[in-house]
C-alpha cells in the first residue's frame, strides 16, 4: 500500500510539474511576442509567425483587427488531430493548453518594448522564444504547430527535424518580406535562427550520439549502457597495436540528452575506459525511443 501511494505521489507530482512548466512556458512566449516580436515588427516561425502575418495582412489591406488566438486555434486543428492520433493524447492535451494560454495571453496582456534595437530584438526575442519552446518540450509538451510537426517526424524517422522546419520558416518569412518589408523578414530570419540553434543547445531528446568504447569490464559497462537508456550495445573483439594484447570495445547509439549520464556511469565502472563519442545523423532499424504519453 505504501508503495502504491508513493506511486500515485510521484504520478501527481510529475503532472504538476509539467502543468507548471506548460504554464511558465505559455506566459514566457505570450510575453516575448508583446515585448520583442512586435517591437521589432517581427515574423517569429511556425504557426506563431503565420498567425501574426495574417493579423498584418488583416490590419494593412482590409482594415481588419483579427484575433491572435481565433487564427492561431484554427491553424492547429489538423497538427492537433495528428498529435492525437499518432503521438500521445497526454502529451497532444498539455499541448492544447500552450497553444490557448499563449493565445489568450498574447491577446489581452499589454506590450512593453524593452528595446526598439531590431538587432538586440532579434537575438534575445530568439533566444526567449526557443527557451519557451524547451520549457514546453521538457514537459513532454509542444508550442503548437511546426512543433507538431518536427516531433512526429523525429518519432517516425528518428532525425532531427529541427533545421528543415527552419527552412519551412524562411519560406514564410520571403512571403511576408514581398508583402511588407524586406528588412523585417530579413531580420526575422536571424531572430529564427538564433531561436533554431538555441533550441539545438537546450533540448537533445531527438538527437543521437554513438558510443565506441574501450574497456576492460565490457559487461559491467553493457549493464550501465542498458539501465540508464535501455539501449542495447555490441561488443567487438580486437588487438590493441601498441601493446598487442586483446582488447573489448563495446559500441552503442543513445540519446545525446542521455550520454552525459551514461559516460559517467562508465567512469565509475572502468576509470580507465577510453571513449570514443561521434554525432549520429541518422539512424534506421529498431532504436528504443521513450512514448509520448
Amino acid at each position: 500500500m505504501k508503495a502504491e501511494a508513493n506511486i500515485n505521489q510521484n504520478k501527481v507530482l510529475t503532472e504538476a510539474r509539467r502543468f507548471c512548466l506548460v504554464v511558465l512556458a505559455a506566459c514566457i512566449m505570450a510575453m516575448n511576442i508583446k515585448s520583442f516580436i512586435r517591437a521589432g515588427n517581427l515574423i517569429p516561425g511556425g504557426f506563431n509567425g503565420v498567425t501574426l502575418l495574417i493579423q498584418q495582412i488583416g490590419a494593412e489591406f482590409f482594415n481588419l483587427a483579427i484575433p491572435f488566438t481565433a487564427v492561431n486555434l484554427l491553424l492547429n486543428a489538423i497538427p492537433v488531430f495528428i498529435s492525437f492520433k499518432f503521438i500521445g493524447k497526454k502529451f497532444t492535451g498539455y499541448s492544447c493548453l500552450m497553444i490557448v494560454l499563449s493565445g489568450i495571453l498574447t491577446d489581452i496582456l499589454p506590450g512593453y518594448p524593452v528595446t526598439h534595437d531590431t538587432l538586440l530584438v532579434c537575438v534575445f526575442g530568439g533566444i526567449i522564444n526557443a527557451f519557451a519552446i524547451s520549457l514546453c518540450l521538457f514537459a513532454n509538451a509542444t508550442s503548437g504547430g511546426t512543433d507538431f510537426i518536427a516531433i512526429f517526424f523525429s518519432e517516425k524517422y528518428g532525425i532531427d527535424t529541427w533545421n528543415y522546419i527552419f527552412a519551412a520558416n524562411v519560406i514564410v518569412l520571403l512571403i511576408a518580406g514581398s508583402l511588407f518589408d524586406w528588412n523585417e523578414a530579413l531580420y526575422s530570419i536571424i531572430f529564427q535562427f538564433t531561436s533554431t540553434q538555441v533550441l539545438h543547445f537546450l533540448y537533445k531528446r531527438y538527437q543521437k550520439q554513438t558510443l565506441f568504447i574501450i574497456t576492460e569490464s565490457p559487461e559491467e559497462v553493457y549493464e550501465e549502457i542498458r539501465d540508464i537508456t535501455n539501449h542495447d550495445a555490441t561488443l567487438f573483439k580486437g588487438i590493441g597495436c601498441y601493446r598487442n594484447k586483446e582488447c573489448n570495445m563495446l559500441y552503442s547509439v543513445v540519446g545525446s540528452d542521455e550520454i552525459r549520464k551514461v559516460v559517467t556511469k562508465i567512469r565509475e565502472v572502468d576509470e580507465k575506459a577510453f571513449i570514443n563519442i561521434m554525432k549520429t545523423e541518422q539512424i534506421t532499424g529498431r532504436f528504443y525511443k521513450r512514448p509520448n504519453d
